[in-house]
């Protein structure tokens, strides 16, 4: 129902910089992801403060299911780093 109305914006992060993309993948929530992916206005490579994607987050959780649905979109780049990884390269 949130998403129908227009003041509001999907893709905006919370003080972590995680969007509810992200939220839902790592939650395994397949509805709202697919929903979430549907939409133009949600960009599904977003990273928060931590550089962690909510591709990130589901391969966390062991979501396969999230994640074949993530890499099926182009702009999806599998190979971001978070910051706990940067700090060792």
């Amino acid at each position: 129902m949130l998403l129908e109305r227009e003041n509001v914006t999907p893709d905006t992060a919370d003080e972590h910089g995680r969007t509810p993309l992200s939220w839902a993948a790592e939650h395994g929530d397949k509805g709202v992801v697919r929903m979430l992916l549907e939409r133009e206005d949600v960009t599904p490579d977003t990273a928060d403060k931590e550089r962690r994607t909510p591709l990130f987050w589901a391969a966390r959780m062991g979501h396969e299911d999230i994640v074949k649905m993530l890499l099926e979109r182009e702009e999806i780049n599998p190979n971001t780093t978070d910051k706990r990884i940067l700090a060792f390269l």
